[in-house]
């Protein structure tokens, strides 16, 4: 959840928004994705075949030591978008990485998803994954209900 960032779900805001409010709220943003990363930078810029591409924000996770690329999506998440992110990772294995570390992770943050999309576009063993974030926690019954829901999932379909 990202409460922390002051955006209201209703409210029109853009992916330079919802960047600027990560950034100013770093230090909760990384500790929402764990305690093992690193900031490295926003909007971080590389040339290739003297055309210019920016990640919106590059992370390293020290446990897994790799770079991990976020991209921010406030619209529903396109093929496009997977396509970018899956260049964007290419480009960190072959350009940025060293020998020992491990194959760069993408992620791409975004309102909204189709399973499907993600699925057909992306390889089985990608590297990239696309999540649907949310600025507010649901309500408690629909909290209650997904839970109950979950604990059928992994129970074989008894109640808890």
């Amino acid at each position: 959840m990202l409460e922390f960032l002051g955006l209201k779900e209703e409210s029109s805001y853009c992916e330079t928004d919802l960047e600027n409010r990560i950034i100013d709220h770093l230090q909760e943003f990384l500790m929402e994705m764990g305690t093992v990363f690193t900031f490295v930078g926003r909007q971080v810029r590389f040339t290739f075949d003297e055309d210019y591409f920016r990640v919106d924000l590059v992370l390293y996770n020290r446990l897994l030591r790799c770079f991990v690329l976020i991209d921010l999506k406030t619209e529903k998440l396109k093929h496009q978008d997977l396509g970018q992110m899956q260049m964007y990772v290419n480009y960190y294995d072959r350009y940025e990485k060293t020998e020992d570390e491990n194959p760069t992770i993408g992620i791409l943050l975004c309102k909204e998803k189709n399973d499907a999309v993600v699925e057909l576009t992306l390889p089985k063993d990608s590297n990239i994954y696309a999540s649907k974030y949310e600025l507010y926690l649901p309500d408690k019954k629909i909290l209650q209900q997904k839970l109950k829901e979950w604990i059928a999932e992994e129970t074989g379909g008894e109640e808890a």
